[in-house]
């Protein structure tokens, strides 16, 4: 069962302050598992998490990972500018994007920032623009469909990130020509993967290949990045992730593969999101309407803008109707915003408590890809975030939109200079 970092009467507090919806993250929480994760993976010497701003770019969520070790994985321009701000440089940040315009490599090479380069063609061009590091990073993609024990995981051959085995193998011949010293391999070949298996298989594929890539071109392999795809179970009835068992399964692969071929001395890198921060936020709401039609629905004061991902993908998300708990789950609702889609649902024919107007709502495991896939579709006005912090007292971290906030682009004219 899946039971809320916060309790009725703490928030029946908080929105004294800070009226639903928000966002609120769970301190405590994001500091024991950053913690475990470095446990985890603490054989090897070399290892750092490289945390994805793209999952929650938060500043104030972000410090708490650096105070942590974390660094950062960047694959935006933005993102490079908010890790700058944050004081992050040189090898605490990873530069991984795609379709990359002229100025972020530029930006990225500013920073000194490790690059991990998603095509063939980007060799040439990232030397055109901001010059060939010393350090840099090929990203892998093997084609076909990707598979473990528990059976197909996802399908790399029909994803657009990525070189082929040739063309790393080739790239990596090229990068040295050019001045490059140092190596690193990456690859990401699932998303939220529920699999102990995951990490170790992925590691055995690229520590296989950093074996064959140094065979085939003399190249120092510094690192390999095992990037994110460690997911969350969403799920009440999920097996959960045991990073300590991953941990262990990664460094037996390293046992049995890199230390014969005298790779002793790789880092392994992570770029993880969804695992370092699912679980410890919510999306807190409102029950402001009930509808009785052909089916039975309550209306949250959220809505897609606050949590896309129901909408987008058809997630899951656990509800939990504060002080309701132990009530009997005998009402079957959808529960939705109030956006102009059809798809703005949190929950279909989902079996809950009998719920109430003014009952507090919690949506679970909403601390990644939750507020950072927000949008302002109908005019709506993105949520405030708020931190938990582990003393029990509540820190603003990013206030609510205001529509002054909305109509900002126009303040070029004169049309909305009163809104």
């Amino acid at each position: 069962m899946k039971k809320p970092f916060v309790t009725l009467e703490q928030l029946k507090e908080i929105t004294k302050s800070y009226p639903t919806p928000f966002h609120i993250y769970d301190e405590k929480g994001i500091r024991e598992n950053a913690r475990r994760l470095k446990e985890a993976f603490a054989w090897n010497k070399g290892f750092k998490e490289y945390f994805a701003v793209k999952a929650t770019p938060n500043p104030f969520i972000i410090n708490i990972l650096k105070e942590e070790g974390c660094g950062v994985d960047c694959s935006s321009m933005t993102e490079l500018m908010m890790a700058e701000a944050l004081g992050f440089s040189g090898d605490e940040i990873m530069f991984s994007s795609n379709a990359t315009p002229a100025g972020e490599f530029v930006k990225a090479r500013e920073l000194n920032a490790y690059i991990n380069l998603d095509d063939y063609t980007h060799i040439d061009f990232l030397e055109k623009v901001a010059g060939i590091p010393e350090t840099i990073c090929c990203r892998y993609n093997p084609g076909g469909v990707f598979k473990t024990a528990n059976g197909i995981m996802d399908n790399p051959g029909d994803a657009k990130y990525g070189l082929t085995k040739e063309q790393l193998i080739d790239g990596f011949k090229r990068l040295k020509e050019k001045g490059a010293k140092y190596f690193g391999i990456h690859s990401f070949l699932a998303s939220n993967t529920v699999s102990n298996e995951y990490y170790p298989t992925l590691a055995s594929i690229l520590f296989e290949l950093a074996v064959e890539v140094k065979e085939k071109t003399g190249v120092e392999i510094k690192f390999i990045n095992l990037s994110g795809g460690v997911g969350i179970a969403y799920k009440p009835e999920e097996q959960s992730n045991d990073i300590m068992v991953i941990g262990e399964g990664v460094r037996k692969a390293y046992e049995d593969i890199l230390v014969p071929a005298g790779l002793t001395d790789v880092a392994i890198f992570t770029e993880l999101g969804r695992f370092m921060l699912a679980p410890y936020g919510h999306l807190v709401a409102t029950a402001v309407h009930e509808k009785h039609i052909y089916k039975e629905y309550i209306g949250l004061d959220a809505c897609a803008v606050n949590l896309m991902r129901p909408a987008m993908y058809g997630s899951y998300h656990h509800i939990t109707v504060m002080g309701k708990e132990d009530a009997p789950c005998d009402y079957k609702y959808d529960v939705t915003g109030s956006l102009c889609e059809n798809n703005d649902k949190f929950a279909i024919d989902r079996m809950l408590p009998k719920i109430d107007i003014g009952d507090l709502i919690v949506i679970h495991d909403t601390g990644a890809h939750g507020y950072a896939m927000g949008y302002n579709y109908n005019g709506k006005l993105r949520s405030a975030e708020l931190l938990l912090k582990e003393d029990h007292s509540i820190q603003l971290i990013r206030r609510a939109e205001t529509p002054k906030d909305y109509f900002a682009t126009f303040d070029f004219c004169d049309i909305l200079k009163d809104y």
